[in-house]
């Protein structure tokens, strides 16, 4: 707590906070695309946990797949406008537009191409957080329409290199998913054929 309280005096000031997040804007609004390995971390407010890992791939503009390996194998696909979730042990595939969705994957489309972070978020401020990784700031996000998954946000940054290693999502219940990212492969070379998915024969598809 003290290491993160020195961070966030570090940072205090409005010309810090400007600084890092044009640092950001600079960095991502110019990447065309990003693959990471990620744990995903969900904490109800119980208390209880979900630990799931796989590997994401981000493409401007507006493409994501995440492709779960553990514990279960589901494949979370978006394309544009429409969002794919495939669970193979259910034999179930979910089609939704990505404006009726809230789930708590889509904000990370704000990573790639967005040249001013002001416009999306109604507030950007340090957060007291402690940091996953020693020397990192964690900034708070407030959108400026808050849905069912998303009441606030922290982001944890390098402030040398404005690379993000983690995303957290605050829900308005109080429920936190921690996205947590590792390998990170900056202008990842993604073949729009990773955004395509043909369901196998059999599934049932929801709309």
């Amino acid at each position: 707590m003290k290491a993160a309280l020195l961070i966030a005096l570090f940072i205090s000031s409005n010309t810090d906070i400007n600084l890092l997040i044009a640092k950001l804007q600079t960095r991502y609004g110019k990447m065309r695309s990003l693959a990471a390995d990620f744990t995903q971390v969900y904490t109800d407010r119980s208390g209880r946990r979900l630990v799931e890992r796989g590997n994401l791939v981000l493409k401007r503009p507006d493409k994501m797949r995440w492709e779960y390996n553990s514990p279960e194998k589901k494949l979370f696909l978006v394309n544009g406008s429409k969002i794919y979730f495939y669970v193979p042990a259910d034999k179930q595939l979910t089609i939704t537009s990505i404006r009726e969705s809230e789930d708590p994957r889509t904000p990370f489309l704000f990573l790639l191409g967005r040249t001013n972070l002001r416009k999306d978020f109604a507030k950007i401020e340090a957060s007291t957080e402690s940091p996953t990784k020693a020397g990192n700031v964690v900034l708070e996000l407030v959108p400026k329409k808050i849905n069912s998954s998303f009441e606030r946000g922290y982001a944890e940054v390098d402030p040398q290199t404005a690379q993000v290693y983690r995303i957290t999502l605050i829900s308005p219940s109080g429920a936190r998913s921690d996205f947590l990212l590792t390998n990170i492969q900056e202008n990842y070379s993604a073949n729009d054929a990773l955004f395509v998915f043909t369901p196998p024969a059999g599934t049932q598809i929801l709309r």
